[in-house]
């Protein structure tokens, strides 16, 4: 790459640093970002990159495939309802063990050797999320549905410089421990802290029209026609219904992006075509 070439991408960089400082993004960390050693690295820099200008990202993951291992060398027989995974007493245990205990403190770990300064916690610490179970016509376990979330732990890290990373659990009134959907919990922790943006990280494009291409911008109601009109598919629908319901409390704009391309969330953000598909109200 040539040196203006490098300028230009700087240039094309500024007004976005300028514009996005001092604002709150909420990232969904999951898919192939979590699982390839390069796409890891590529996604901790990222993260640290935008602290440094100005941003303060929250990072909230998912963790199904590590999930799914540990329970199959443990034995544990995994069944999914209508796409949920159920959720018994023994499944909740390992489930928690994974995310809090290892992928949790994974990600803190390569962010922090990154020189970033990054604090893992769950939806448990300090009641940071009150959950209950999910309201389902088919019985699916310890699955869970967020009742209220304490921004004032989040705000509080934020203000002292660290990077919040989240881990999808949370407990009700009595202690019980709920299996809560990673968007899903992403969604509402952007809505309590009013995030500039939520991002997130999938393995496919983007929401794409019917013909397969990707579509770089949707309104609020034309995200809503792709779901109606059968365009959007399979788990392409709850992605793009959180967005919705982000934006329609108060986010002021959603993304679904790659993560299976090196320096996502910086194409993404810093640059005037963006990679993915941006939800706007």
């Amino acid at each position: 790459m040539k040196e203006k070439e490098k300028a230009d991408i700087l240039i094309e960089a500024l007004p976005y640093i300028q514009q996005f400082s001092g604002s709150t993004f909420v990232i969904k960390y999951g898919g192939s970002a979590m699982r390839d050693e390069g796409l890891k690295q590529s996604f901790a820099l990222d993260i640290i990159l935008m602290k440094h200008v100005g941003i303060n990202p929250v990072i909230v993951h998912g963790g199904g495939p590590q999930i799914n291992s540990f329970l199959e060398r443990l034995k544990i027989k995994t069944r999914f309802v209508d796409g949920m995974r159920f959720t018994d007493p023994e499944s909740m245990e390992i489930i928690e063990m994974v995310l809090v205990g290892k992928i949790n403190k994974e990600i803190v770990n390569l962010i922090n050797k990154n020189n970033g300064q990054a604090v893992g916690i769950s939806g448990k610490d300090g009641r940071l999320v009150v959950a209950k179970k999910l309201e389902y016509p088919k019985e699916i376990g310890l699955v869970g549905e967020i009742v209220s979330v304490n921004k004032d732990i989040l705000e509080s890290l934020i203000k002292d410089g660290f990077i919040p990373v989240i881990a999808p659990v949370g407990s009700d009134e009595k202690g019980n421990t709920y299996n809560i959907n990673a968007d899903t919990f992403a969604g509402h922790i952007a809505k309590a802290l009013k995030a500039r943006k939520l991002i997130l990280l999938t393995d496919v494009e983007g929401v794409l029209d019917g013909s397969g291409n990707l579509i770089s911008t949707l309104t609020l109601d034309e995200a809503k026609m792709l779901i109606e009109r059968g365009i959007a598919k399979g788990g392409m629908i709850p992605k793009i219904r959180c967005c919705i319901d982000a934006i329609e409390g108060g986010v002021q704009k959603a993304h679904i992006i790659d993560g299976r391309k090196e320096h996502a969330l910086l194409l993404e953000i810093f640059t005037k075509k963006g990679i993915g598909t941006q939800i706007i109200p």
